[in-house]
């Protein structure tokens, strides 16, 4: 097709070819493609940036939540639907361990964490939320009963302590614990994090 230009006074003639017309649904089409063609080169350029610079940093951070009948692995650890979730914030007598009452007699508080656990919960339904995992591929929660603080209970009752070498969200329930002789400061006893240390270096 010839189209006539203006070029100052005079005129000037141009060889023109219009292209195929497209679609209105064509159009959206190749907006759409677009679109998705931008967004992944944005991604990339920001994970290039990540990479660079040494970090690896999650684009999405998202709680993960398991809700379920729960097994009591021991006094800190449940299982729900064959995954293992470590409770946040506390550390229970370990399942062998032993404490010391008053009188000097000793007595399984580890395995009495557990069971008082156990009771607690019952056939009822556990949700536990978290956005950790420990080395173990352990889930780090906090988990509820209802609208109860399950982790919280455990140190109010004297069967947990707060474990502040990764929170201290549950000192206060610790301190009111240890006032009333709840659990195991009803006498004396190794803290759980003593009692490992001691069983590793033990000689094999």
């Amino acid at each position: 097709m010839l189209q006539d230009l203006p070029e100052g006074k005079g005129m000037r003639r141009h060889l023109y070819f219009p292209g195929p017309r497209l679609s209105r649904a064509a159009r959206l089409r190749m907006q759409r493609v677009g679109s998705v063609i931008r967004g992944q080169v944005v991604t990339l350029i920001l994970v290039a940036v990540f990479v660079i610079g040494g970090m690896v940093v999650p684009i999405t951070a998202e709680a993960e939540k398991l809700i379920g009948r729960a097994t009591v692995v021991d006094g800190d650890t449940l299982g729900i639907r064959n995954q293992k979730i470590r409770l946040h914030g506390i550390d229970a007598p370990e399942s062998s361990q032993r404490c010391t009452r008053p009188n000097g007699k000793e007595w399984r508080c580890g395995q009495k964490a557990a069971n008082a656990l156990s009771d607690k919960i019952g056939q009822r339904n556990v949700r536990c939320v978290g956005d950790k995992r420990d080395r173990w591929g352990r889930l780090i929660a906090v988990c509820f009963l209802g609208s109860e603080d399950l982790n919280a209970w455990l140190v109010r009752r004297g069967w947990s302590v707060a474990y502040r070498r990764y929170s201290k969200d549950y000192v206060p329930q610790e301190g009111r614990a240890r006032q009333a002789k709840a659990g195991v400061w009803s006498g004396t006893f190794e803290m759980p994090w003593d009692r490992r240390r001691a069983q590793r270096q033990k000689p094999q």
